[in-house]
């Protein structure tokens, strides 16, 4: 285990703090709070911070190609039922395009997106989960969503995807199912041409090590960067697997990890809130931000037509 000291961004007692995305040109954090249906936004330049309400739970998001001319960009938000573009209004208030980019059958009730990133291209890939992980039920898919295309299955099977990530030459796939009773981490090698994975195998085994793998993101060097929920650790793990360090937070269950800062060289961990007694970790819900001394890569514009 590494010691880097956690420094605080925000105390947003987010119910669930997800998909972290760093706004280069805006210098800006967006991300979500799932149950709290709420786009936010921190400004590193003046460490304001202001959130909109989400017409849906929100698994994940993306910025949009073409908003350089909105003051707070423009949204790909996979959600519960759809996934649409959203602008965020300087009156507090969000707008959606229509019709929505897609629409999902789910194959049973209770269900909605989760975890997603933007490939190289800016295909967003997105996986669908029954919220209820009690019931451990695996009618969870990873979606190409490319564009104006129809949705297309490319993992079925899976109860709590997570983990989406690709390598710096886009050739390799990372994914995640952090549902308790899987915990594992596959790599795929990816088809850039396509968008689709092929050839999975085990990245890393995750029951043996502390915290359940959530979501990541991955640096230059080509390491998988992934939270350990319950355990209030960030894990890096090599191109090949190993288990390089373990960075921790004031908070034990970290939700994701992007990298961000001016220099791409902060890695910013969004983390939930859980009911009950939280005297050992008044921050949860927080967004925290490490200096892990390696840099991160830019995040991919999602590509909307």
């Amino acid at each position: 285990m590494t010691t880097a000291q956690a420094e605080l961004v925000l105390d947003a007692r987010n119910g669930v703090g997800e998909s972290p995305v760093w706004d280069a040109q805006r210098q800006c954090l967006f991300w979500v709070d799932i149950p709290g249906r709420a786009l936010w936004c921190w400004n590193a330049g003046t460490g304001e911070a202001r959130h909109w309400p989400m017409p849906q739970m929100t698994g994940c998001i993306a910025l949009a190609a073409g908003s350089e001319d909105t003051p707070h960009g423009r949204w790909v938000a996979a959600m519960e039922t759809r996934v649409a573009v959203l602008t965020p209004q300087e009156d507090g208030s969000l707008t959606e395009d229509t019709p929505p980019l897609h629409t999902v059958q789910h194959p049973q009730p209770g269900m909605r997106f989760n975890d997603g990133r933007c490939d190289g291209q800016g295909r967003l890939r997105a996986g669908t989960m029954v919220m209820d992980m009690s019931l451990a039920s695996p009618a969870g898919s990873v979606f190409a969503l490319d564009g104006a295309t129809a949705p297309r299955a490319l993992r079925n099977g899976l109860i709590t995807p997570n983990g989406m990530a690709f390598s710096p030459n886009g050739k390799t796939m990372y994914l995640s199912d952090s549902h308790p009773d899987v915990q594992t981490v596959w790599a795929f090698d990816y088809d850039i041409d396509t968008g689709t994975p092929h050839h999975p195998r085990v990245f890393v085994d995750m029951k043996p090590l502390p915290g359940r793998p959530d979501g990541a993101a991955v640096d230059e060097d080509g390491a998988y960067w992934i939270c350990g929920n319950d355990a209030g650790l960030v894990h890096r793990f090599t191109p090949d697997g190993q288990l390089d360090r373990s960075l921790t937070v004031p908070v034990k269950k970290p939700a994701m990890c992007a990298f961000g800062g001016s220099g791409l060289d902060t890695l910013f961990v969004t983390s939930i809130r859980p009911g009950g007694d939280l005297a050992d970790q008044p921050l949860a819900g927080g967004v925290f931000a490490l200096r892990p001394g390696v840099r991160g890569l830019p995040e991919p514009l999602c590509i909307t037509t």
